[in-house]
Order: C-alpha cells, then structure tokens, then sequence
C-alpha cells in the first residue's frame, strides 16, 4: 500500500498547487478585469458629460444642475446583492490652462491649478487623460479613478472635463466575487478529491486486499477470498487468484497425503510381513496365535490411519467453512460422551459435563462434534485407571471456551508444544493402547482455526492433562 499513499501524496500535492495557481490567478486577474470595465464605462460617462458641456457651453451652470439634480435622486439598485442607492460618479471642468471651473465631489476645489494632474494635461494635449491617486497614500483601498475627456468648441480644445470614481465604491463587488470564486473553487476542488478518493477506494483497496490475501497463501494460512466489492476487473483477479490457491493447495495436500501415507504404513506393514514370514515356520499354537492377534492389531492400525489421515486432509483443503448453521452446542458435547462412553467403560474412566442447560453457536456442527470426539478420545487414553474425564463449557461475552481435562501424569512442555503438529504423537507410561498416530490434535487444531478459535493444551496445575479450544462470540464466519 506504499505505493498508494506516494501517489495520493502526489496526486494531493499536484492538485493543491494547481488550484492554489488557478485561485491566486482568478483573484489577481479579478481585480484588474473589474477596474478595466469601471473604467470603460467611466470612458462612455466623460465623453457623454463632455458632449453637454458643449451644447451647454454659454450655461456654466448646466453641469452642476445635472450632478446637484442627479445626487437628490431616490433610487434602488441591486448590484451583485449589494443595494446602490446614490450616485458614486463626480467630475470636474477644467479650462485650457488647467483651472478648475467645476468640481461636482469637492466644490473647494474651484479655482485651483490641475494642470500637472496626468488627466488633465493629456486631455487638453488631444490624448487619452487618465489617472489613479490615492486619497490616502497609507491607504491602498483610497485610489480615486480619473478620466478626462476634451470639450470642443469651433474645433479646438477649450477644456476639459474629467470624471473620477473611488475605488470603495466597486471594492465590495471584487470582495463579494472573490468569495464566490474561492467557494467555488474549494467545492470544486473538493468534488475532484472525493472523485479521486472514490476512484483509488474503487481499485487500490481491493488490490491492497487481494495483496494481503496472495501473502496469506505464500505463509500457508487459512483464509477466505476477500469480498472486493462488484468492479468486474478486481473480482476477475481474486478470482483467479482462489483458484490458484484452490489448484496448489491441492497439489500440496495430495503430495504431502501420499508422503505421510507411506511413511505411517512402512512400520505396522513391515510388523505385518515379519508375522506372515513367521507363521510359514513351524511353531507352538500359543506363538501362532500372538503372531496372527499382531497382525490383526497392525492391520486395524492402518484402517485407523488411513481413516484419520483422509479427515484430516479434508478439513485441511478447506480454506473456510463452507457450510455452517446454528446448533445447540451443550446437546452436542452430550452426543459425543454419549459415543465415547463404550471407549470410557472399556478403560475404567468416568466421563463426567459440566456445562449451562443450552448455549446456542453458528459453525458446523459434525466438524465440531468430530473435534469433541477427539479431544474426549485423547483425554480417555491418557487418563489412569477409575479415574475421570471432566469436560467443562463456559462462556463470556466474547468467548465460548470448551475444556477437556484428564487425571493423567499430564504433559511436558517440550510436548505441549509440538501436540498439534501432524504425526506427533506422546507416549505416556499410563497410556493403555497403542502409540497413537498424531492426527487427532492436529485434526482438532484445523477444526478450530475454521471457526476462527485457538486451541491450547498444557499440564493443569492440580494435575492431569488439559486440552482448552476458544470460539469467539459471535463466530465470524464466512458462508
């Protein structure tokens, strides 16, 4: 998944620069876009007055009627949800030598010499009179807009007349837009990453899931095919990849079945061909009769072995519980010391439960009436004479946790850890039968990690063996 976070690290990276260059662009380029049409139509407004100071050139009162008549006017209008409600547009009149005539925003202004003002020395020149100047010259915010315009009387120019703006009038429309633009922006710029979120959820986690599930195949564990959601190309590749698990688990439990299978049946068949050479001789009845009762023993061995090694390697092959129901645990440990008992009576033992009257569980229950058996069975071989078998079931709030406890000489350590491993088998000095074949723990062991439990076995501290299997609650469990 290093890889994933690098390109969302620079995917990240990439996308925040980028809006960071649109937004520092669109706010920079706003700004100048806005002044640039307040002053074309501060061009039109000096041109238009320019044109009446003309007509109206004998009357030098005519532009300060249109500016005194037009403040006093009640009006409305909103501007981009900012209400405008008088007139923010003034002027000046100036003669050929620079003298103000007029002045609509500051009537003081009268008389004084603006000759060296830019607007006004271009205008009366015939050029194109333009100016900004601070109010306040702290005040980045107070540039007032100047645009003269040349007032024409017999064809020569006899003044000028210049039309200004404060910039604090169109400051909140670049304000209110600026806002709307890095709203915009960040919502945009929030719906790509979600996109993008979505995008790598779609197809990065399932190829982090199905990374994780290959490595559980290289390690050997039981695992399920991981649910990666309905996006054809992913499923197509967990697909293929359980098949490939299906295809050499199989291979490894058929090779590793037949090199077990012929390893086990190399001594009770060589036991066998050693009595059956024997009996060809000439010997006493009594000698006969151990010698065919040997063979008998031998044969019912590999049965057993046989038997055991085909259930084990089929709960091996299974990668999940492919069949799981709910069933009443307490009645089935009843069912399995009810089978065992014959094995019980005929070793002197007692199988004694202790368990509540009913305890519901999901899982499969012939898998895990087997597991009992077997755990009971063990318990049985390795217990001393009139003695007990104590099978105890308790639960908690997570856990549902089933001990199997012998009265025997209990077991080493140096075997407590190997008691799983497939054909380990101890042997006990109490122990009445035969060495047993190492199938019965292991087979337990898988039964359990099917569920998703743990299986534990050690001494117990007041004697005696003690075999613990624990389940959680609620198995979590794939059908």
């Amino acid at each position: 998944m290093r890889l994933t976070r690098v390109v969302l690290f620079f995917v990240a990276l990439i996308m925040g620069l980028g809006f960071y260059r649109l937004v520092d662009y669109l706010l920079e380029d706003l700004e100048f876009q806005t002044f640039q049409a307040t002053e074309e139509s501060m061009v039109d407004s000096a041109q238009l007055l320019a044109a009446l100071v003309e007509v109206k050139w004998d009357d030098p009162m005519a532009l300060e009627t249109v500016f005194t008549d037009a403040k006093e006017r009640k009006f409305e209008a909103l501007i981009f949800q900012k209400m405008k409600t008088e007139v923010g547009l003034n002027a000046y009149l100036a003669d050929t030598r620079g003298i103000v005539l007029f002045d609509s925003g500051n009537p003081k202004n009268a008389g004084k010499d603006f000759l060296k003002w830019r607007d006004v020395k271009k205008t009366l020149r015939g050029e194109y009179g333009t100016r900004s100047t601070r109010a306040d010259e702290n005040d980045p915010d107070s540039s007032v807009m100047f645009i003269g315009a040349p007032i024409f009387q017999n064809g020569e120019i006899v003044g000028c007349l210049s039309v200004y703006k404060s910039q604090q009038d169109v400051i909140p429309f670049v304000k209110a837009r600026r806002q709307q633009i890095i709203h915009s922006v960040v919502l945009i710029g929030l719906g790509i990453l979600a996109l993008i979120t979505a995008v790598f959820v779609w197809l990065f986690r399932p190829i982090g899931q199905l990374t994780a599930y290959a490595r559980s195949i290289a390690r050997g564990e039981r695992r399920s095919k991981p649910n990666v959601g309905i996006g054809r190309e992913v499923n197509t590749l967990a697909n293929a990849l359980h098949d490939m698990r299906k295809s050499l688990e199989g291979r490894e439990h058929a090779d590793q079945y037949i090199q077990n299978l012929t390893h086990e049946l190399k001594s009770p068949l060589a036991a066998i061909q050693g009595a059956a050479e024997l009996l060809n001789e000439d010997m006493p009845a009594k000698d006969r009769a151990h010698f065919l009762e040997n063979i008998r023993n031998q044969t019912a061995r590999c049965e057993r072995l046989t038997h055991r090694l085909l259930e084990l390697s089929a709960v091996e092959a299974l990668s999940h519980l492919e069949v799981s129901h709910e069933f009443d645990f307490v009645a089935r440990c009843n069912q399995s010391i009810e089978q065992l008992k014959p094995l019980a009576e005929s070793h002197q033992v007692q199988l004694v439960a202790t368990h509540p009257n009913r305890q519901p569980y999901r899982g499969n229950e012939l898998l895990m009436g087997s597991a009992i058996n077997h755990l009971l069975e063990n318990a049985v071989q390795f217990s001393s004479e009139n003695a007990e078998v104590a099978l105890t079931l308790t639960t908690t709030a997570k856990e549902l946790i089933i001990s199997v406890r012998d009265h025997g000489p209990g077991i080493p350590d140096f075997a407590s850890e190997r008691a799983f491993e497939r054909f380990y088998s101890y042997r006990s000095e109490l122990q009445n039968s035969n060495k047993g074949n190492g199938l019965g723990l292991a087979f337990v062991k898988e039964v359990t990690e099917l569920h998703h439990g743990t299986a534990e076995i050690a001494t117990h501290p007041e004697g005696g063996t003690e075999a613990r299997l624990r389940f959680p609650i609620p198995a979590k469990l794939y059908t």
